[in-house]
């Protein structure tokens, strides 16, 4: 007998998606009005007392390095930036939503793993090409994949035999989803961000991470999402190989034509500052650095 395929929409309508947090849903608001700064961005972070201690923490770790304790969440915005702090918070607020189901190989420290180093790459990708919204590719980074827990959770059997193929091939996860299901992980968590009302552009950039050869094609008016769709190729924390390595560091030639770091440079300061920002998210070292990954593979087999 068939498998029954769902439509991503009843899927994501019978999971009963948890809302965001009322802190959370209020500082996207006052990122609509370019008018509001450090003191409306503060009143409803100190009014959500879990949130005050994690932008706290996150604002004094060393992945920032201030000379004195910051105790202030209005000056903890005022020195590192709205964006970030709401970026930071809004990373924060998914992350507690997110289910940890029991599927096979899945497992989610991994993917927030990941998470964390495609999101650095994406920041870095972006400031070297001075882009502004670079903090904004950051937060893409991190919930790229948020909809992954949710669809594993309500799909195990499927997800099991998919991440098993994965594995086997090397094949990427979203051409798996749409032979079997006709949708994506990309298309559930734009689906998700428009649940949660997100800005449309940030939308954008979660839809197109797994797309980066149709953003080539579009020049440097895509260089925000290839950011992105670049930080998509990186290699899993669970992979021992980087299946995607070739394709990668193709695109990347081809983004930065001249203009940005080595690979190697740009990975060792991607590792470097997963190291620092990690602890802030309770998330241990993969088992292998991305600068790893791209030493390994380059050095030729005896």
């Amino acid at each position: 007998m068939a498998r029954h395929i769902p439509k991503l929409e009843d899927l994501l309508a019978g999971a009963q998606l948890p809302a965001l947090p009322q802190s959370a849903i209020r500082l996207l608001e006052l990122s609509q009005d370019p008018d509001n700064g450090p003191a409306e961005f503060a009143v409803p972070i100190e009014g959500d007392p879990g949130l005050t201690g994690q932008v706290l923490r996150f604002v004094n770790s060393s992945y920032f390095g201030f000379s004195r304790e910051i105790s202030s969440v209005k000056l903890a915005i005022t020195l590192v930036g709205i964006r970030t702090i709401k970026n930071f918070s809004l990373w924060s607020a998914v992350f507690s939503l997110m289910p940890n189901p029991r599927c096979g190989p899945f497992d989610l420290k991994s993917l927030w793993q990941d998470s964390l180093r495609r999101a650095l790459f994406a920041r870095l990708t972006g400031r070297s090409f001075s882009l502004p919204e670079a903090e904004d590719l950051f937060a893409a980074g991190l919930l790229q994949d948020m909809a992954v827990p949710l669809l594993v959770k309500e799909l195990p059997e499927q997800y099991t035999e998919l991440f098993e193929v994965r594995a086997r091939e090397g094949r990427r996860l979203s051409d798996l989803e749409m032979e079997t299901f006709g949708w994506n992980h990309a298309q559930a968590a734009g689906m998700m961000a428009r649940m949660w009302s997100l800005p449309d552009h940030f939308i954008s950039l979660l839809e197109g991470h797994i797309d980066h050869r149709n953003q080539l094609q579009q020049g440097d008016s895509s260089l925000g999402h290839l950011a992105v769709s670049l930080s998509a190729l990186l290699p899993s924390a669970v992979d021992r190989d980087w299946r995607e390595r070739e394709e990668f560091l193709a695109t990347y030639q081809q983004v930065a034509r001249g203009n940005a770091e080595s690979v190697a440079e740009v990975f060792q300061e991607v590792d470097r500052g997963f190291e620092e920002f990690a602890p802030l998210l309770k998330l241990s070292q993969p088992a292998t650095s991305l600068y790893e990954h791209l030493t390994a593979e380059a050095a030729p087999a005896n």
